[in-house]
């Protein structure tokens, strides 16, 4: 099975497949590109695939709608520009109704808007109108937190959506690739037999918001 040392390591190894693919022009996805990393695990794997790229850093801040009682259950997830994305077949398994639905809907709704006013810490996000992003987290496993981003990242513009990640569920990579919102998918590892991201990595600690932060804030271009 894969295993990254941490989520520093696994963003290099991510950084070297894309610089790889680009100069054996396999590849259009490094033209004028933005990494953008989804908070809060994907920002410390974007980030050396920034430095790598000399390309800017920016967030695509999403939320996790967690399925009461089973809070690491995605049934959707939101992203900035209001988009949703609804995983129905959870929802319909977990018997969620539309009361409850709608109320994790709402406090995940004011968290998103609570973080990205903390993580950018009041600077304008990197514009993406006509270039490539490519959008960034520690791994995929229902994919419906990669699927709003994708989504954000096109309705801001972006003339070309690249997903790089370290490891996927073989199923939720293959839904990415068959997405109409992605034109690319990068991932190191698609295990048969997936079962959690964190499985993959021997250091999985998790990410603090003073990290993105910093993180963020070392890489703004004046």
């Amino acid at each position: 099975m894969e295993h990254f040392a941490n989520r520093v390591e696994a963003g290099g190894r991510l950084a070297a497949r894309l610089l790889e693919r680009s100069r054996s022009q396999a590849s259009a996805a490094l033209h004028d590109p933005v990494v953008l990393g989804l908070p809060r695990g994907g920002v410390p794997v974007a980030a050396p695939v920034a430095d790598a790229l000399g390309a800017p850093l920016d967030v695509l801040v999403v939320r996790k709608l967690g399925t009461p009682g089973q809070p690491e259950l995605a049934m959707g997830a939101i992203g900035e520009e209001g988009a949703l994305v609804r995983n129905d077949d959870v929802i319909a398994s977990a018997r969620v109704d539309r009361a409850r639905f709608d109320a994790v809907l709402q406090r995940e709704r004011a968290e998103l808007d609570a973080r990205v006013a903390r993580f950018r810490g009041g600077a304008s996000p990197v514009p993406l109108a006509g270039r490539a992003a490519i959008v960034v987290d520690d791994g995929v496993a229902t994919g419906a937190t990669m699927r709003v981003a994708c989504r954000v990242a096109r309705a801001r513009g972006a003339a070309r959506v690249v997903v790089a990640v370290p490891v996927a569920a073989p199923d939720s990579l293959a839904a990415l690739e068959a997405s109409p919102e992605v034109d690319e998918v990068v991932c190191l590892a698609a295990p048969p037999g997936f079962m959690a991201v964190g499985m993959h990595y021997l250091d999985f600690a998790q990410t603090g918001d003073d990290e993105v932060a910093r993180l963020l804030a070392e890489r703004r271009r004046p």
